[in-house]
């Protein structure tokens, strides 16, 4: 950070510092007003550092994996730390795909442990991080929001999450579904079954290409219409190695998917 945007960032922190004490000295809508404005000055500070979300991103998803290793009430605390770190990191940087999907796989183990109903805070919570991790990236949450419809006796948005899944290719294998106890209370259901039924006709095998590119997803399936889009990216990839690598514009950052995604 150069030294004149951090002059800058501590004279906006000055100001949303002054801002609270205003706020603390007023009342009603005014002081709600102040406070949000004071919020939103912090917000504008820590944006932008990719360093300090990526920090906070990596404590989550080190509390997370702890916390899968403890019980009651030990494995409750890290839960609820690994939330708060992914919470603070998509303030830092909102388009964070793992703390939006991780987040929400934590707040839906927490959930689970805790044992509370399908309405509660924690699930609903869920459910908006994988819609918003959706938003960022399409097909990266869409089956996680399966389950959670699943959970909450939503068929219909089930049904359409699930298809979506196998058109992105972000299905995991049918072996996978049919054990995935998120889905228990579907399993049995006359559209599910045919669900199921249907995947033997429309997925395949991939080929060679398609098994190497999904690899790391570890998918044994592959819809004919991502086979068609993987297609398609071979011949760019072809187009772009016969060019200077200097030539080639990357990313300026890339999105590191987690083992444990629901994908």
């Amino acid at each position: 950070m150069s030294l004149l945007s951090s002059l800058t960032k501590n004279s906006r922190l000055q100001a949303a510092i002054k801002t609270v004490a205003e706020a603390r000295k007023s009342e009603g809508g005014k002081a709600d007003q102040l406070f949000i404005k004071a919020y939103n000055a912090f917000a504008e500070v820590i944006s932008g550092d990719l360093v300090l979300a990526q920090s906070l991103y990596n404590w989550g998803f080190g509390l997370l994996q702890q916390a899968r290793t403890k019980s009651d009430e030990a494995a409750i605390k890290l839960y609820e730390e690994a939330i708060v770190k992914f919470a603070f990191c998509s303030t830092v940087d909102p388009n964070f795909l793992g703390a939006a999907i991780d987040g929400g796989v934590a707040l839906m183990e927490l959930a689970r442990l805790k044992a509370v109903a399908i309405d509660d805070a924690l699930y609903v919570s869920a459910k908006e991080h994988f819609e918003r991790a959706e938003k960022i990236h399409k097909g990266s949450a869409v089956y996680n929001l399966a389950c959670i419809h699943a959970l909450m006796g939503n068929d219909e948005a089930c049904l359409a999450a699930l298809s979506s899944a196998v058109k992105h290719g972000s299905l995991p294998s049918e072996q996978e579904i049919t054990n995935d106890p998120d889905l228990e209370k579907i399993k049995a259901k006359g559209w599910f079954l045919d669900f199921i039924a249907s995947l033997h006709a429309v997925l395949e095998k991939p080929e060679p290409v398609a098994e190497v590119l999904h690899k790391e997803k570890k998918y044994k399936l592959v819809p004919s219409e991502v086979k068609a889009e993987i297609q398609e990216s071979i011949a760019e990839v072809a187009a772009i190695v016969e060019e200077p690598v200097s030539d080639v514009e990357l990313p300026d950052q890339a999105v590191i998917r987690s083992e444990h995604y629901k994908l």
